[in-house]
């Protein structure tokens, strides 16, 4: 087995040296760097020079528009994916088909999918969307498989409780067909997720709560007859990794001491009112507290303080953090949607600390081009990094 490790770009400015507030309905806090065409494409650089597949690009009022922003940097990098979050009901199924269509047609295959139903009510409904949560997941349903199927090349008829298309055939089928992400923990979800994912999020807990839901998803599945396409699983999470384990928890103790005790209760006060059910076992983590945060070995709440959305950060080093996502692999999570702060920083510390470590495992596969490198001065590399 060969794990896949994905990136984050910042689009709603670029995360620093400290913890980006914000997410899941909330106004973001300062940015430190510009979410521009210039630092992203740094980031996306980085991600590919590093070894990742491809970078998560967040949706929301909080940021810039992930399509529009990945298309622009699909021209700036060479070989990165792009993981693009969206919203079904905000797009007629058949606009999002074609863009999908059009998207992975003209960067050479560079598109994957990570569907968002919302969580959040009155952010829902600053886009126009005024349907209860249990709805938009029923459209949710209805969207993907109208998606699916015109991916098939069917002619598709449709009506159904919300959607309804006539005679709709796509002249453009994306080739490759991307695959679609999908988290969520409410029994709505699930249903959803079964059906029509490909690849299962979902946000980082201890892993005995990670192994209950790959069960629960698995068992759904199985009910759906996906022996043909069986789903796999994913995990998203922060990371904070060092040469030593002393360095990580101070780099955790210092973005930790940068967090005003004030924000935290405000922030808490806003992601109590969410509806999503992955939020509610993030906040359960912490409890708002910033005592015992680490909720298992190497497993950090401290990022959910002040962060909607994934709250749990990989801490200690290199050969720890290799350590926890063996562990997390030997559940049967294949996927690693990972960022850090500072993030365009944290690429390299992962990249360079941890990936040749699960290399060595045979845990991952270096797929990027052999690329020569001239000596800087005619010495050999001294230390572990030589060898």
């Amino acid at each position: 087995m060969s794990l896949k490790f994905h990136w984050f770009l910042p689009t709603n400015g670029g995360d620093g040296r400290h913890v980006v507030g914000g997410g899941h309905g909330l106004t973001p806090g300062r940015a430190g760097r510009p979410g521009d065409v210039p630092y992203l494409t740094q980031v996306a650089r980085a991600a590919e020079d590093n070894g990742f597949e491809a970078a998560l690009t967040p949706t929301g009022a909080w940021c810039e528009d992930a399509w529009l922003s990945t298309a622009m940097l699909s021209q700036t990098s060479d070989r990165l994916k792009f993981l693009v979050a969206f919203r079904p009901g905000l797009v007629s199924p058949f606009l999002a088909a074609q863009m999908a269509g059009t998207f992975q047609n003209l960067t050479g295959g560079r598109l994957l999918l990570n569907v968002v139903t919302g969580g959040e009510p009155h952010e829902q409904r600053m886009f126009g969307d005024f349907q209860d949560k249990d709805a938009r997941y029923r459209r949710c349903d209805e969207f993907l498989e109208i998606v699916r199927r015109l991916w098939a090349r069917e002619t598709v008829d449709f009506d159904g409780e919300f959607l309804k298309v006539e005679a709709a055939s796509l002249d453009q089928v994306p080739d490759p067909v991307p695959d679609i992400y999908f988290g969520g923990s409410s029994p709505a979800a699930g249903t959803v997720a079964a059906r029509h994912a490909d690849v299962y999020l979902t946000w980082g807990e201890p892993p005995e709560a990670v192994a209950r839901k790959i069960a629960w998803i698995r068992e759904l599945a199985d009910a759906e007859g996906r022996d043909a396409r069986p789903i796999r699983f994913g995990i998203r999470m922060h990371t904070i990794t060092r040469d030593t384990p002393e360095a990580a928890w101070s780099e955790a103790d210092r973005l930790l001491s940068q967090i005003p005790a004030d924000a935290i209760k405000r922030v808490q006060e806003g992601l109590r009112r969410s509806e999503s059910e992955g939020q509610r076992r993030m906040l359960a983590l912490h409890g708002g507290s910033t005592d015992d945060l680490e909720v298992y070995p190497n497993v950090w709440a401290g990022v959910g303080l002040v962060r909607g959305g994934a709250g749990t950060a990989l801490v200690g080093s290199h050969e720890q953090v290799a350590d926890r996502i063996q562990e997390y692999a030997e559940l049967g999570i294949e996927e690693f949607v990972l960022s850090a702060y500072p993030h365009l920083e944290g690429a390299y510390w992962f990249g360079e600390g941890v990936l040749p470590i699960l290399a060595d495992r045979g845990l991952w596969k270096d797929e990027r081009p052999d690329r020569h490198h001239n000596a800087a001065v005619p010495f050999a590399t001294a230390g572990k990094a030589a060898s």
